[in-house]
């Protein structure tokens, strides 16, 4: 069996008889040939199906190992997308400090559509026992969460939510398929948003939803197809591309974000720091018993000075919304990711307006913690 490097370069995609291209060409065709009404070769119509959005959904199935994928315009429409398989009086549950514009969809949208969420603190199981109804029927979950952090006990949920009948969502969006697969550990779905580091490269927007079987898949994309959020064939390229070196990639971020996060941890200067590969995060042996690695974001806490400060003193690290870029990142979660969070409710979670969200990047280490360095000072 092909191990994970390799698929990432060879997964989905066959040279194709016509040129032999190595590299597949983008197809911009939106429509197909039919030899009668209704008998066509693979593709009718570029929203139901598309060879370039294949490729990709192909690709990412094999690495999640997934029944399949469905690809998206981008990660909120994937999430939106599952969404839309539920009906009224539905209930979710949802991991607590999730992503701001997870939390703003269900809460700002779809509750006008009298689907319930509930936002929990989901690495403790008595608190998803408490949350559960009878007309529960998902369960979502971030693990790490974003920006706290978190980690939660895949296989140990989807226990729970399977003995209730109720299905299992894991967004893969930090670890990757590279860390962590989360179909393996009991997941019923997994969501990326393509556009951190799938593509890798800030330079593409994109989301997948792959599915653990054919029902469920079925279901997604009929929603897919009736709703029309579909992935371009142009992006479907550049995530595909992206994708070929997200293992090397995935590598290099871990390693650069394991020596960020001892320096950031033994600094007189830092409180908290936040990043499952520390020894004293407290679910870090579940972390470990679920994932291969630990990934590239961390979160911390100054002990004084502002933000602002800190920010204008960067000169590596770019000021920016999205994350998992070959460049570094650094964003303030209480007022970018995370600003549609009412305030008490970020407190209730923990996300501090001080706390800072770093996605480190692939650059030479000693010039991430050198400009880091400099700006703790400067703070």
């Amino acid at each position: 069996m092909k191990k994970i490097a390799t698929k990432v370069i060879h997964d989905g995609y066959t040279p194709e008889p016509l040129a032999g291209c190595v590299s597949p060409p983008v197809y911009l065709s939106t429509t197909y040939i039919q030899d009668g009404v209704g008998n066509f070769k693979d593709h009718d119509y570029c929203r139901t199906s598309h060879p370039n959005r294949n490729m990709v959904e192909d690709n990412i199935s094999s690495l999640e190992q997934a029944y399949g994928t469905a690809g998206f315009s981008s990660g909120m429409a994937a999430i939106s997308t599952l969404i839309l398989t539920l009906k009224a009086n539905d209930h979710v549950i949802v991991s607590g400090n999730v992503y701001g514009g997870t939390y703003r969809v269900f809460t700002k949208v779809f509750e006008k559509f009298d689907i319930k969420f509930s936002f929990v603190d989901t690495t403790d199981l008595k608190n998803l026992e408490t949350a559960i109804l009878e007309n529960t029927k998902l369960i979502y979950i971030e693990t790490p969460t974003n920006p706290l952090m978190d980690i939660t006990d895949i296989r140990k949920v989807a226990d729970l939510a399977h003995s209730k009948n109720i299905k299992l969502c894991v967004d893969n969006t930090f670890m990757t398929p590279i860390f962590q697969k989360p179909i393996t550990l009991g997941a019923d779905y997994v969501i990326h948003s393509a556009t951190k580091y799938l593509g890798g490269h800030s330079d593409v927007l994109g989301g997948f939803l792959s599915c653990s079987n054919k029902e469920d898949l079925e279901e997604v994309r009929f929603v897919q197809n009736s709703c029309g959020a579909v992935l371009s064939a142009f992006d479907s390229w550049l995530i595909l591309r992206g994708i070929k070196t997200l293992s090397v990639r995935m590598l290099a971020h871990q390693q650069n974000a394991i020596k960020v996060a001892d320096f950031l941890e033994s600094h007189d200067k830092v409180s908290k720091v936040f990043y499952s590969g520390l020894k004293s995060h407290f679910n870090y042996e579940i972390g470990l018993s679920q994932t291969s690695g630990f990934g590239g974001m961390l979160s911390f806490e100054l002990k004084s000075g502002t933000p602002e400060n800190f920010l204008k003193s960067l000169k590596i690290f770019t000021l920016a919304e999205s994350l998992g870029a070959v460049e570094s990142l650094v964003s303030v979660p209480a007022l970018m990711t995370h600003a549609s969070v009412p305030k008490e409710q970020r407190e209730i979670l923990g996300i501090a307006d001080g706390l800072i969200r770093l996605s480190v990047g692939i650059e030479d280490v000693e010039d991430i913690l050198e400009d880091l360095k400099l700006a703790i000072d400067q703070a």
